[in-house]
């Protein structure tokens, strides 16, 4: 989903012959034919549609998939992109590929701009001990190396398990208790409310549940690398706002 994304950034949407399973934005994707998820592409079908260029994931995709791409023939293009500006550059060197470039250029600076705004506005902002829970059961969050654990650094927030090595830990509901953040962020379809939080309003002494700073965000803009990720930074800090005025 996240490089379908990318390539309609790119200014390449009309472009992408076949997507996999939630590939959701902008709408326009959703009228591509699917060849499958993100574990096992329908080779056939993939190949039906003639494409002069696959796009995967760097993590995201079976090698097994990937080794009969190759055997195949099919030109791939590897992507992942770990920080802000490497958002921009992958989004540079898709339009470079699709010959998109005055699209591709314009909105990787646009959002490089974007970015920029943000972090200056919020370099001076006080401090705020922020946990962001990726998933309820197993309990995970992010480090500092995600793209989420940089977006809460950009907007002034000190990520409680920011210093872990994996860049999705899994870790228990003492070390959070034990970490008091003062917010707990979590993302949610379109970012209504639902019940991720409860089980932390048991634990009224947590620093977050007193302060009524329990906050949700919309999942996909957080959770992919793409030009999105502006809007959810700019509400992210709005919310890390609201916590330090309580």
């Amino acid at each position: 989903p996240g490089a379908t994304e990318l390539m309609f950034a790119a200014g390449a949407g009309e472009k992408v012959v076949a997507v996999v399973n939630h590939s959701d934005y902008p709408p326009a994707a959703l009228k591509i034919p699917l060849v499958g998820n993100h574990t096992r592409i329908d080779l056939e079908a993939l190949l039906a549609l003639e494409p002069d260029l696959v796009i995967t994931w760097v993590t995201g995709n079976p090698p097994a998939q990937m080794e009969m791409l190759k055997e195949l023939r099919l030109p791939t293009f590897a992507i992942e992109p770990r920080t802000f500006e490497e958002v921009s550059s992958v989004i540079e060197r898709l339009s470079v590929l699709a010959g998109t470039e005055k699209e591709g250029f314009a909105e990787a600076e646009r959002f490089r701009k974007g970015i920029a705004e943000v972090s200056e506005k919020y370099l001076s902002a006080e401090p705020i001990p922020v946990f962001y829970q990726v998933w309820e059961t197993p309990l995970m969050t992010v480090s500092n190396d995600h793209l989420i654990g940089k977006v809460l650094q950009l907007c002034g927030g000190i990520n409680v398990f920011g210093d872990m090595p994996r860049l999705v830990p899994r870790i228990s509901a003492e070390v959070v208790l034990q970490a008091d953040p003062h917010v707990i962020l979590t993302g949610s379809a379109e970012g209504a409310s639902d019940d991720e939080h409860d089980h932390w309003k048991d634990y009224s002494g947590m620093s977050a549940v007193a302060r009524g700073n329990l906050f949700f965000v919309p999942a996909s803009p957080i959770s992919r690398p793409t030009p999105r990720l502006l809007e959810a930074s700019q509400l992210i800090c709005q919310k890390l706002d609201i916590a330090r005025e309580r």
